[in-house]
């Protein structure tokens, strides 16, 4: 007979949860202050084959320039911009320090 550990299954399914929770927290607050700090990602546009739609070139320019634009009515000082640039790049460093720490768990404890 099969017997299951159901509260080992939830500390499992709760140690999971808590952490993608965390996890994608930290990734959005990144983004977000690197967006305030004057910095927002963009992403050039690959070329697809099919029936995947692209941006062109002349629509990838247009958001680069609005991204300028955007940064320059940025209402913050420079030592605000700079603030939340750490705060953007400490938030990666939780994302990736919880995503390595899981891979060590997964690695060294199996």
């Amino acid at each position: 007979m099969i017997a299951i550990d159901w509260f080992a299954f939830v500390q499992v399914f709760a140690a999971a949860l808590t952490a993608a929770v965390l996890v994608v927290g930290f990734y959005a607050l990144g983004l977000r202050l690197l967006v305030r700090a004057g910095r927002p990602p963009v992403v050039a546009p690959a070329e697809f084959t099919d029936a995947i739609t692209v941006i062109s070139e002349k629509e990838a320019r247009r958001a680069e320039k609005a991204a300028a634009k955007a940064a320059k009515r940025n209402p913050l000082t420079d030592a605000q911009k700079r603030l939340a640039l750490v705060g953007a790049y400490g938030s990666f460093s939780v994302c990736a320090a919880a995503v390595v720490g899981g891979i060590l768990l997964i690695v060294f404890n199996h």
